[in-house]
């Protein structure tokens, strides 16, 4: 008769569940008997994993549950703004203030502007000469990341936006990012200062980045908002440029 499957040695078991997609192993293979839940509840099945899809950056972990959450959040990781270059207009961006002219969606590198670093990057938003803001609203548990993760595990919010001025006409530009929960309280914050940058600038983009861990439970939401405006009050769209901006959830 062929050996039955719990007569495997353990490690060519572990070879074998590592062949079957993670949602089935966690939804379908641990409820089989408590030998195959124990393997898929622990961490030599993960490490597998990771090293057979190519997900390296884990540190050593002793808790198993991280290496399948690592596993979770490294497939998963993507851009949770929607729209971030201006290719879709204003589209997905709410609470929309448009001061002076308002907001406007132009062509990089743009008048006395520069080329973005990306070559992926094509258009970027421009501000006018009065405050001009744009606000999305992430829903974590729409993008797939369940509460018990997101209270338990806390991964890393990682919020990333790109500014330029243009180098004839100074401007001011500002962030601002909130963790939300299910009521829309502030559980965390992230504001930055308000930066100028000065007339005759050398139009360069800046990153400007800030990493959430260790939050707190009950975080069910990301407000991303940005904006800014000229200094020299021109009519038209002299102020501050933004473009490529992020929001990822990372181990």
């Amino acid at each position: 008769p062929s050996p039955r499957m719990e007569s495997l040695p353990e490690a060519v078991l572990i070879k074998i569940l590592a062949s079957i997609p993670a949602v089935d192993l966690v939804l379908a293979c641990r409820l089989v008997c408590c030998q195959w839940k124990n393997l898929v509840d622990g961490a030599a099945l993960w490490i597998l994993k990771c090293q057979q899809e190519g997900l390296t950056g884990a540190e050593s972990q002793e808790d198993a549950e991280n290496w399948q959450n690592f596993y979770f959040l490294s497939k998963k990781r993507k851009n949770l703004i929607k729209n971030p270059c201006g290719e879709e207009d204003l589209q997905h961006w709410g609470e929309v203030d448009n001061g002076g002219d308002g907001w406007k969606i132009e062509e990089l590198p743009g008048d006395f502007g520069k080329e973005f670093p990306s070559e992926e990057v094509h258009k970027y938003f421009v501000t006018s000469y009065e405050w001009c803001r744009k606000a999305q609203v992430i829903d974590l548990r729409a993008e797939g990341y369940w509460e018990e993760l997101m209270d338990t595990t806390q991964p890393k919010v990682v919020v990333k936006d790109w500014y330029a001025g243009r180098s004839d006409a100074g401007c001011l530009y500002e962030l601002s990012v909130k963790l939300l929960s299910e009521n829309e309280d502030v559980l965390a914050e992230y504001k930055s200062e308000t930066i100028d940058i000065p007339q005759d600038n050398d139009a360069n983009w800046t990153e400007i980045s800030h990493t959430f861990s260790n939050y707190g439970p009950g975080v069910r939401f990301v407000r991303f908002e940005h904006g800014g405006q000229d200094t020299l009050f021109w009519k038209g769209w002299y102020g501050v440029r933004v473009t490529n901006s992020s929001v990822t959830v990372e181990p």
